[in-house]
C-alpha cells in the first residue's frame, strides 16, 4: 500500500512544495481561548447573512404561523450551517489552520462538505427574498432565477469544480502560496465555499424535483466521495512529509508533523465523507419512493 501511495505522489511535482515560501506566523501559537479570527472580511458577511435570514423568517412566520412555510427542522439546519461556518472561519479552525495541516484540512472540508448542504437545507434564498421589499425581491427573482436555475441543473460541471477545487488547493505548492499571501488565502476559502454551494445546490435539486434525476445525483456524490477518500488516503499513508511548510508550524503547537499529516488525511478520508453518504442514502430513499408511486 505504501509503495502505491508513493507512486501516486510522484505524479505531483516535487517542486510544487517550493513554489512559495510561507514564514512561520509571528507571536505565540493560539490556544482554544485565543483562537479567534475577528476579521471584518469574515464577520460582516456572516452577520449580514444571519440578519437577512432572521428578518425573512420573522416575516414568513408572522404571516403564516411558526413552523409553516419553513419548518423548524429547516431553520435548525441553517443554524447548524452558520455554526459550521463560524467554526471554520471565526473560531477555532482558522487560527489553528496556520499551524496544523489537520486543522487546515478540517477547515476546508467544513467549507466544502458540511456547511453548504446545511445552509441550503434551510432554504436561504426563499427566506432572504421574504426579508427584502417586494419590488426588490421581484426584480432579483427576474434577474437571478434563470441563471441560478441553470447552475442548479449543471450537476456535472459542479461536481468537476467540486473535485478540482479540493485537489488543486491541496497541492503542496498551492497550500504554501495561500499561507504566504493573505488575499490568496481569502480567495482559497471563497472558492471552497462557492464550489460547495454550487455542488450541493445541484444535488438538492435532485432531492426536491421528482424529474431532476436522482440517479445522476447519486453518481455525482459517489464520484466526489471517491476522490475525497483517495486524496485522504494519500495523505494518511504517505511515507514522508508532503507539506514542508507545516513542519516548523506543527512543532510550535506540539504536534509531530507526520502524525499531523496523517490526521489530516483521516479527517478528509472518513468524517468528511459522512455528508455525502447521508445525502446519498436520502436520494436512494427518494428514488425508491418515486418508483413506488409510479408503480
Amino acid at each position: 500500500m505504501s509503495r502505491f501511495i508513493r507512486r501516486c505522489w510522484v505524479l505531483i511535482p516535487a517542486c510544487a512544495a517550493t513554489a512559495a515560501i510561507a514564514t512561520v506566523p509571528e507571536g505565540p501559537p493560539p490556544t482554544l481561548a485565543s483562537a479567534w479570527t475577528l476579521s471584518p472580511w469574515t464577520l460582516l458577511p456572516l452577520l449580514a447573512l444571519a440578519v437577512l435570514y432572521a428578518r425573512g423568517l420573522t416575516r414568513l412566520w408572522h404571516r403564516a404561523g411558526i413552523g409553516r412555510g419553513v419548518s423548524r427542522g429547516e431553520v435548525g439546519a441553517f443554524a447548524a450551517g452558520m455554526l459550521a461556518l463560524g467554526a471554520a472561519m471565526v473560531w477555532p479552525l482558522d487560527a489553528f489552520a496556520a499551524y496544523a495541516l489537520s486543522a487546515h484540512v478540517a477547515q476546508h472540508m467544513t467549507l466544502l462538505a458540511l456547511a453548504p448542504p446545511l445552509l441550503l437545507a434551510g432554504r436561504p434564498f426563499a427566506i432572504a427574498a421574504a426579508a427584502l421589499p417586494g419590488r426588490w425581491a421581484a426584480r432579483l427573482h427576474r434577474r437571478l432565477h434563470r441563471p441560478l436555475s441553470s447552475l442548479a441543473t449543471a450537476l456535472a460541471p459542479a461536481a468537476v469544480m467540486h473535485g478540482a477545487t479540493m485537489w488543486l488547493w491541496h497541492l503542496p505548492g498551492a497550500t504554501a502560496a495561500a499561507l504566504a499571501d493573505t488575499a490568496l488565502h481569502r480567495a482559497m476559502h471563497a472558492s471552497f465555499l462557492v464550489a460547495g454551494v454550487w455542488f450541493w445546490a445541484a444535488v438538492w435539486r435532485r432531492l426536491r424535483a421528482p424529474d431532476a434525476g436522482a440517479v445522476g445525483g447519486l453518481v455525482a456524490l459517489v464520484a466526489v466521495m471517491m476522490q475525497m477518500g483517495f486524496l485522504g488516503a494519500l495523505l494518511t499513508f504517505a511515507p514522508r512529509l508532503l507539506y514542508p511548510v507545516y513542519t516548523d508550524r506543527a512543532l510550535l503547537v506540539g504536534l509531530d508533523p507526520l502524525r499531523d499529516q496523517q490526521l489530516a488525511g483521516l479527517l478528509m478520508w472518513v468524517p468528511s465523507c459522512v455528508p455525502y453518504i447521508v445525502v446519498g442514502l436520502w436520494l436512494v430513499v427518494a428514488l425508491l419512493r418515486r418508483m413506488r408511486q409510479r408503480g
